[in-house]
């Protein structure tokens, strides 16, 4: 019992110690989303070629929403599939917030949010590019038939889409200050909650027990990482950035959960586009390029 007892007493504190440095990243952030939040979407719809550069660039910054709007997007065909994907492996969802609460060395975030930056936009142009060879081909067998009628813009489901997904970010009473908060009480429960697990595993298990399974199997915790960015919701970016910190995953598994990691834009995507298949060729075609890049890092011994 009494050890019970420190695990919860010993995540409480060092929960509340972020509590000031989250709140202060949100209420910033926030701003920022109502200030520019609109302009970096509409940038983005009008991006045409440059499309995966421009939304590689945005997706970096946590936007609530952006994900959404970027699958919304799509669903409609106002932004490219390699803009999708680039905005997908560059939004850092609650990872940046998470890592400036701890005060993680500013190189470090900087080289996280880099590596993400650079294998969106990269990952985003060979799928333009290896689209509109397709297009060409499809083009050239469908000459003389009739074409399909355009998609219309689905920008004003984004919000209906969000408040369905409980994201409640977009302008209600309160203004950013509420908003802030309950995004800030959100990951606080959510670090809670990993760090009292994390104390519990260490605590039951063994640190050096835990330490040495995850190196000698390092492709493991990069498949593992991988599956759980792809759960549609915030804990999952807070759950992979926690256990990094922690010293339980590896930079391999930190990236490969990282880049997989687009809050809701998933569930959005499934919800807003129609084309089953497509939605599972992208969801597995995302999922393997962050294991794929997981694995690289891996082998390389990249560090940060």
């Amino acid at each position: 019992m009494e050890t019970i007892l420190n695990i919860f007493l010993d995540a409480g504190t060092d929960t509340l110690k972020l509590l000031p440095f989250l709140f202060l990243t949100y209420l910033a952030l926030e701003a920022l989303e109502h200030r520019a939040g609109k302009r970096a979407k509409q940038a983005v719809a009008k991006a045409g070629a440059a499309g995966p550069a421009i939304g590689a660039v945005l997706g970096v910054f946590p936007q609530c929403g952006f994900s959404a709007a970027a699958a919304t997007f799509y669903a409609g065909r106002v932004i490219s599939l390699g803009t999708l994907f680039a905005i997908f492996l560059s939004t850092s969802d609650e990872m940046l917030p998470v890592l400036l609460a701890q005060q993680v060395d500013a190189a470090v975030i900087l080289k996280i949010l880099g590596m993400k930056l650079a294998i969106g936009m990269a990952v985003g142009f060979a799928v333009d590019a290896f689209m509109r060879i397709m297009d060409r081909r499809a083009a050239s067998a469908q000459e003389g038939r009739p074409s399909k009628p355009p998609h219309a813009s689905p920008e004003h489901h984004i919000h209906v889409l969000c408040e369905q997904d409980h994201c409640d970010c977009h302008g209600e009473e309160g203004g950013i200050l509420k908003s802030a908060l309950k995004h800030t009480l959100q990951v606080t429960l959510f670090i809670f909650l990993i760090t009292a697990a994390l104390n519990a595993l260490f605590a039951f298990v063994g640190e050096d027990v835990l330490a040495g399974l995850l190196s000698a199997n390092p492709a493991l915790s990069v498949f593992a990482s991988a599956l759980v960015g792809l759960i549609p919701n915030c804990a999952a970016s807070v759950a992979i950035t926690q256990l990094y910190l922690e010293g339980a995953l590896g930079v391999g598994a930190l990236m490969a959960g990282l880049l997989v990691s687009a809050g809701v834009g998933l569930l959005i995507l499934f919800r807003a586009n129609r084309r089953l298949k497509e939605n599972l060729a992208f969801l597995a075609s995302l999922y393997a390029i962050g294991v794929c890049v997981g694995l690289a890092i891996s082998a390389l011994r990249i560090t940060l």
